[in-house]
């Protein structure tokens, strides 16, 4: 077996062969994090995939992202890290669910997350992520709306907008997993520590954070903030990137429930695999990239 030395040096050279370029998302470990050539949240990695020039996109992240790079650049192979790297939120919402969904509120305009599939992406009318969600709703002209799949996220917009949000009952495993007694005792063990949570947290749990922000928007609050001391409460590997950026400043998870599996199933050894053997190929049936890519369309141009 190669050593993470070996198996980095083994990448470099393949993404010289390939003409690649890997995207990793901020909840990848720490080694395939600075393997990386963007490390990014959702909408940075989407933005950052209209711009590359690379032959082959590695995304090191799960599926719905690497759908979201294909869609957006049909003409480059995309490579999925680790094949069996899902979403269990995105998996709670399939077409048949969204167009019974659809069928209850006829009038409501459906604002789809970006956690979703590239199928389910096409039936809706506008993509988010959680960095702009309030954002695209504000901008949809029309008072109703239909949120899916995390009513969480969801309930959070509802609390920025006068506009009717309709939520579907989908959620992300491990930011529902952060309570508020979670919160609590972190809080009494690090008094001094500022709260950040991902609006994907529960509602209780966002009301005793300090604020609630996607992970791009909180690598820019701890760098802009005098504080010194902070609470993570979003997926672990976030923290790798804040103090790798903040050296000066202290970082704590919330709670060690705040772990993605399918985000940990890749490693250094998958990337290079996946790269070597040209495995987990994302290809999406051009009829359904078209429609998904005018969903996302509509979100790149409002954000």
């Amino acid at each position: 077996m190669l050593s993470l030395e070996e198996l980095r040096l083994k990448i470099i050279e393949l993404k010289k062969e390939l003409d690649a370029v890997i995207l990793a998302h901020n909840y990848q470990r720490p080694e395939v994090q600075d393997i990386a050539d963007i490390t990014g949240d959702s909408l940075e990695l989407a933005r950052e995939a209209t711009q590359l020039d690379a032959k082959v996109v590695v995304l090191c992240g799960v599926l719905f992202m690497a759908e979201s790079v294909a869609i957006l650049n049909p003409s480059r192979t995309v490579l999925l890290s680790e094949g069996t790297a899902g979403c269990p939120m995105a998996d709670m919402i399939g077409v048949g669910d969204l167009r019974a969904w659809k069928g209850k509120y006829p009038q409501a305009t459906v604002v789809c997350y970006v956690n979703s599939s590239a199928e389910v992406k096409a039936e809706s009318d506008y993509c988010c992520t959680s960095a702009n969600a309030l954002k695209v709703v504000e901008a949809v002209p029309n008072d109703e709306i239909l949120f899916i799949p995390d009513m969480n996220l969801g309930h959070y917009v509802s609390t920025k907008t006068s506009k009717k949000i309709i939520v579907y009952p989908g959620y992300c495993n491990t930011h529902h997993r952060l309570t508020t007694k979670h919160v609590v005792r972190a809080k009494k063990d690090y008094p001094d520590a500022v709260v950040l949570v991902h609006p994907e947290c529960r509602a209780e749990v966002i009301e005793l954070a300090d604020a609630a922000l996607s992970t791009s928007q909180m690598a820019r609050y701890v760098k802009d903030s005098s504080a010194k001391t902070f609470l993570i409460g979003t997926e672990e590997g976030l923290v790798y990137r804040l103090q790798k950026d903040n050296p000066d400043k202290t970082f704590h998870v919330i709670s060690k429930v705040l772990v993605c599996p399918d985000m940990k199933k890749t490693t250094l050894e998958k990337v290079a695999e996946t790269m070597e053997f040209r495995k987990n190929v994302v290809v999406i049936p051009e009829d359904i990239r078209l429609r998904a890519k005018s969903t996302l369309d509509r979100m790149l141009a409002i954000a």
